[in-house]
C-alpha cells in the first residue's frame, strides 16, 4: 500500500508539473514553438521611460510664460520666464536642465500673452518644428479670466483645444516629452491681492473681471461668481490631467502650481496678477522638481 501510495504521488506530481508548465507558458505568452515566459516578457513592448535630462526645451502658453509685467509695465519679459528665461534670479527650467550656455541655444519660447487654449495648437506647431526633447505647457488662466463667468471657455472646448495641441505636436515630434503645469488658483489670487489697496485699484482697470471684479464685494452674487470661476479652473485642471494621462510621454504636475500657496511677493507689483520675478522662480522650482522626478 505504501509503495502504491508513493507511485500515485509521483504520478500526480509529474502530471501537476506538466499542467502548470503548459498553463505558465500560455499565461506568459508562450507558443507552440516553446517560447518561454521570460522571453515573452522581454518581447512585450513597454511604455517609454521618462528622460529626466532632456537635451532641449520649447515652451508654449500665455503671458505667464512670457514673463509679462515682471520687468516693465505692460510688456513681455521672456528673460525671466520660468520655462526658458536666462535671468539668474529666476534660474529657469531650461537653465536648470541644460546649463546656461546650452539653454541659450537649445530653448525656445512660443508662448503668447493673452493666449487661450484654442491658440495652443498653433503654438505647438511652431514648437514641434524644433523637434524639442521637452515641451512645457502652461495655459488656461485666460480661459477663466473673462469679462464674466458666463464668457469663460466651456470645458468641452478646453478639452478639444488641448487634445488638438497634443495631436499637432505628435504629428511632427512624436517622441517629444510634455510637461503640463496646472492652472493657478485664481481665488487665492483674489484673496491675497485684495488686501492691497493699490492692487485693487489696478484690478478695476479690467484685470480678470470674472474673478477679480468688485474685489471687496462679499454678497451672495459675488461669492457665487467667484465660486463658479474656481470650479471652472478645477475642471480645466481635471481636463489637463485626463488628456495628459492618455499620452505616454506627457506628465501633468499633479496640481502643484494650483496648490502652491503664493503670496504678494510672488505677484507683479505692476498689476498684482502676473508672477513677479520671485513668482517666476517659484514656478521654475516646481517645474524642475516635476520633470526630474523618477517615475510617472
Amino acid at each position: 500500500m505504501r509503495m502504491r501510495s508513493r507511485r500515485v504521488r509521483a504520478v500526480l506530481a509529474v502530471t501537476t508539473a506538466a499542467v502548470l508548465g503548459v498553463a505558465g507558458c500560455d499565461a506568459m505568452g508562450g507558443d507552440a514553438h516553446g517560447t518561454s515566459g521570460t522571453q515573452a516578457r522581454r518581447a512585450t513592448p513597454t511604455a517609454p521611460v521618462w528622460d529626466v535630462s532632456p537635451a532641449s526645451v520649447a515652451a508654449v502658453g500665455d503671458s505667464i510664460t512670457r514673463g509679462f509685467d515682471a520687468c516693465t509695465v505692460l510688456q513681455d519679459c521672456p528673460a525671466v520666464s520660468w520655462a526658458t528665461g536666462s535671468a539668474p534670479e529666476v534660474n529657469s527650467l531650461a537653465v536648470r536642465l541644460l546649463g546656461r550656455a546650452k539653454a541659450a541655444t537649445h530653448s525656445w519660447n512660443y508662448a503668447v500673452s493673452g493666449a487661450r487654449m484654442a491658440d495652443l495648437p498653433g503654438q505647438m506647431a511652431q514648437a514641434a518644428e524644433r523637434r524639442p526633447a521637452l515641451v512645457t505647457v502652461m495655459a488656461g488662466a485666460n480661459d477663466a479670466c473673462r469679462d464674466s463667468a458666463d464668457a469663460m471657455t466651456p470645458v468641452a472646448d478646453f478639452r478639444t483645444g488641448f487634445q488638438e495641441a497634443l495631436r499637432t505636436l505628435r504629428r511632427t515630434a512624436p517622441k517629444a516629452q510634455v510637461y503640463v503645469a496646472s492652472v493657478p488658483n485664481l481665488k487665492r489670487l483674489w484673496s491675497e491681492g485684495r488686501t492691497n489697496p493699490l492692487g485693487k485699484q489696478i484690478w478695476r482697470l479690467g484685470i480678470c473681471p470674472s474673478m477679480l471684479g468688485d474685489a471687496d464685494a462679499l454678497d451672495a452674487a459675488a461669492t457665487r461668481r467667484r465660486e463658479t470661476v474656481q470650479r471652472r479652473v478645477e475642471d480645466y485642471n481635471a481636463v489637463l490631467r485626463e488628456v495628459c494621462a492618455q499620452d505616454a510621454r506627457c506628465r501633468f504636475d499633479g496640481g502643484a502650481v494650483y496648490a502652491y500657496r503664493f503670496g504678494t511677493d510672488q505677484l507683479s507689483h505692476w498689476d498684482w496678477f502676473h508672477p513677479s520675478r520671485n513668482g517666476q522662480a517659484r514656478l521654475a522650482e516646481i517645474a524642475y522638481r516635476q520633470v526630474v522626478a523618477r517615475g510617472a
